[in-house]
């Protein structure tokens, strides 16, 4: 589903990616994690066609991320880690144009995940707080049938609850043999959906595994990212 060799990505003299080489198959929830700045977002917006690689080669299905987006963009549901919307649409409007460009639409789908998130669609964007904007966004991409869903932080102003509803729409699309790929800094979310995980660190790829492969030895997955910042930084 997504093959990345080589991938590098400098913003001038700042390389943002050095060297990233992932392989996340179909049907795989895969997790990646690091800090703030460690370059998941950058290798998430260049699967997206956002950015342009500076070298290396990142696929999507098989196609090429910078010259084929369009085509995949229509195979692909994605929530960021900060929604804005259009101001003078309502949330359901904003839903119903998100889920319409992949032409596949199941509006019971979407009344369901309304009420699963308790998100009001009559309400204006600009009314929204971080939360609700973040719901939409994951109504959108749930009520959509994608093949591959790319998730950067979703749960981002959630509440904890929300954030159970969220686990459990993923597990939902685990368990019908979709491709995920989840970027989050809440490690709980990562060790009961993932895998595979892969550690990313100021733009190094240090290591990927099952969640068990990674913490062997280690214990929990907090022991595990304090493992692998301290080695990117220089500690033990």
């Amino acid at each position: 589903m997504i093959k990345t060799t080589n991938l590098t990505k400098n913003f001038g003299k700042f390389t943002a990616l050095d060297d990233i080489n992932l392989n996340i198959g179909e049907g795989e929830v895969f997790g990646y994690i690091g800090p703030n700045g460690a370059g998941k977002t950058t290798t998430i917006r260049v699967l997206l066609g956002i950015l342009q690689a500076t070298s290396g080669s990142a696929t999507v299905f098989g196609l090429d991320a910078w010259k084929d987006a369009v085509q995949i963009h229509k195979k692909i549901a994605y929530v960021p880690g900060d929604v804005n919307l259009w101001a003078n649409l309502t949330g359901g409007e904003v839903i119903d144009l998100f889920v319409s460009l992949r032409g596949r639409y199941d509006k019971n789908r979407r009344d369901e995940l309304l009420e699963i998130f308790d998100l009001d669609p009559s309400k204006k964007c600009r009314t929204y707080s971080k939360g609700n904007r973040q719901k939409v966004a994951l109504v959108a991409a749930f009520a959509s049938d994608a093949d591959l869903y790319i998730l950067d932080e979703p749960t981002s102003g959630l509440d904890p609850l929300m954030g159970e509803m969220f686990v459990e729409q993923v597990l939902k699309l685990k368990n019908s043999g979709k491709s995920v790929l989840l970027s989050s800094h809440i490690l709980s979310e990562i060790e009961r959906l993932c895998d595979r995980v892969g550690v990313i660190m100021k733009g190094k790829l240090l290591k990927t595994g099952t969640v068990d492969e990674l913490k062997d030895g280690v214990g929990t997955m907090e022991e595990l990212f304090m493992k692998y910042y301290n080695r990117s930084v220089g500690g033990v």
